[in-house]
């Protein structure tokens, strides 16, 4: 499937790139660390199924990623950066009225979404427990010790995976280190705000935010949705993309 790349400016000048599928209800799918639109939602089937089922699916690259901009000014990753850029997207096409969803660090900017005001319909915040959105710092130092020691993580740890999974993206080790600075935490009495219907799909055997039993249980309205998997292997099988459908669609409730 060949889908067409856009991009625009954001709040500081910096190129953010995105790409569309179908026509409905807007639908924002924001990616993963180390990840792109393409390795998340496209590659995999996801975006075409959610296109399917009558979304207009919205996948921006977060900067630093894929096909946006990957400045090296740490000026240019302020806190919150990520959400920053989502609203920037959403106001440059005059989107108001929108399901909004994301995978791992794009749960967490969804939450930070959530936090500084945005509004979807319904929510989905997926590869995440409730330690990676409360403790930031330690999903942010597990990284760093990565991008600060390639090339010498033992073979078959979860730091050689992850930067096995960096060269296969051709991530930008300086950019995406200054991602880490932009983490911000988010408070379990904030997450009681959400007065929303929340998804929390994650395999059952990810546990590398936290627990997303307790993630689930910390929003009003707030479902779990188990798949296969763990944190790498359940965004690559197709029942991450039915359950995103039955979550938005209120089928699976």
């Amino acid at each position: 499937m060949t889908i067409a790349t856009q991009s625009f400016s954001s709040i500081d000048g910096v190129e953010i790139s995105w790409r569309e599928i179908g026509a409905g209800r807007p639908l924002l799918l924001i990616h993963g660390y180390f990840s792109d639109a393409d390795t998340n939602w496209i590659k995999y089937g996801h975006a075409e199924k959610l296109a399917d089922a009558g979304y207009r699916v919205l996948m921006p690259d977060l900067r630093a990623h894929g096909l946006s901009g990957k400045p090296h000014d740490a000026a240019l990753y302020p806190k919150d950066i990520l959400a920053d850029d989502q609203f920037a997207l959403l106001a440059h096409l005059d989107v108001m009225d929108y399901d909004l969803g994301g995978y791992s660090l794009g749960g967490r900017t969804v939450a930070r979404m959530l936090v500084r005001g945005a509004k979807p319909g319904r929510a989905i915040i997926s590869g995440m427990g409730l330690d990676g959105l409360t403790r930031t710092s330690n999903r942010g130092s597990h990284f760093k010790h990565i991008l600060d020691n390639l090339g010498q993580h033992e073979r078959g740890s979860a730091a050689f995976m992850a930067e096995a999974f960096l060269k296969t993206t051709k991530g930008d080790p300086v950019a995406l280190r200054h991602i880490l600075d932009t983490f911000v935490d988010t408070e379990e009495a904030q997450l009681r705000e959400f007065d929303l219907p929340i998804a929390i799909i994650c395999g059952v055997d990810d546990q590398d935010n936290g627990s997303a039993v307790e993630l689930a249980n910390a929003f009003p309205h707030g479902r779990l949705f188990e798949i296969p998997g763990n944190h790498m292997s359940a965004v690559v099988k197709p029942e991450l993309g039915r359950a995103m459908v039955g979550a938005l669609t209120g089928e699976a409730w």
